[in-house]
Order: C-alpha cells, then structure tokens, then sequence
C-alpha cells in the first residue's frame, strides 16, 4: 500500500507501508546462520515473525505540505498577482514581520523595540526597506502569517496594524496585545 500526495507535480508517494511477511527475516535467516525465530512460551513454538515495513521520509512530508502551501494569487485592484506561502502559522519558520511605515518620526525605534520583545517569544523579521506593499509582498512569499506595521496613528495612540497573510485582513490592536494574537493564531 502507498500513500500518494497530489500536487502541481503530479501525484507522488509520500509513504509506503508493505506487509513482508517472514521473507526478508527467513532470507537473513538463511544467508547469516543467526537464528531470527521468536518463541511464544504461552503455545510453546518457534516462529519466523512477519514484517511490516514503512518508509516514509521527512523530505517528501516538506515537499507536500510546501507545495500544499504554494499559491499564486491575483489582487483585486492590482495588475500584479501575489505569490503565497500559506503555512500554517505553527508550521511557519518566521511568525510575524514588522515594519515601521517610514524611516522617521520615531517609527523605526518603535517598531525595532516592538520586533526585539516579539523575538523572546516568537521568530519575527524587521523590515524597513522599499514600499510597505512590498514588504508584505515579501513576507507572503516566505509564509510569515501576520505583519505588523508601525505607522503615524502608532505614535499616537499605541495602536498598529496587524495585516493577515491568507485574508489580507488589517485591523487596528494595541501593541501590547500583537504578542498574544500571534500565539492565539499559531495555536489553531
């Protein structure tokens, strides 16, 4: 029996699970000399056990769950489609990105301290080059789940925004609370 796994490669096993029987140990048996039986003191006889053979290996898991991941996407109101890694978020290798929204006006100290008190909990990437649409773009590609953007109302309210990879959902929360919201996520 096999296991296949259907993806833009085609369907490709991902595991196979094989009932031996008493070949392989009888065949061992017979070239090694070793006694291979097993004695079943209850009925009182000797026996060659059957095998069960499973093989399956950690790269082809990766490449079905990266492939499962991968999505090309158009925008509304864009004439460039995104590219996704939509891991879920206990899978994802960097849980959130943070960006300030400009290179002045105190964001960039805000959104560094924000990233450095995510890091003791979470692996999080700052980011404060190119256009805000790029960076998500970026953090799309490689699966992060959520980006947080540190921005004017930032500075003057203690609020930011917490953008959804999957939904593009962006929605205002106190920083504070981003640290318990990326939990919450990775934990579904």
């Amino acid at each position: 029996m096999q296991f296949d796994f259907g993806g833009t490669l085609g369907f490709q096993e991902i595991e196979g699970v094989h009932h031996r029987g008493d070949f392989d140990l009888s065949r061992h048996q017979e070239f090694s000399g070793k006694k291979l039986e097993y004695f079943d003191q209850p009925n009182n006889r000797r026996f060659v056990p059957f095998v069960v053979e499973t093989s399956v290996g950690a790269d082809r898991t990766a490449l079905a769950v990266l492939v499962n991941a991968y999505r090309e996407e158009s925008v509304e109101g864009e004439t460039e489609g995104r590219t996704v890694l939509a891991l879920h978020p206990s899978l994802a290798p960097i849980k959130a990105g943070v960006f300030p929204l400009v290179k002045k006006d105190g964001m960039p100290e805000f959104a560094e301290k924000l990233a450095h008190d995510l890091r003791r909990s979470f692996p999080v990437f700052y980011d404060e080059s190119g256009a805000i649409g790029r960076r998500y773009r970026r953090q799309d590609e490689v699966g992060t789940p959520c980006c947080i953007t540190v921005d004017g109302q930032t500075m003057a309210d203690g609020t930011v925004t917490l953008r959804d990879r999957d939904t593009l959902v962006q929605e205002r929360v106190a920083a504070e609370r981003v640290g318990a919201l990326i939990a919450e996520r990775a934990a579904r």
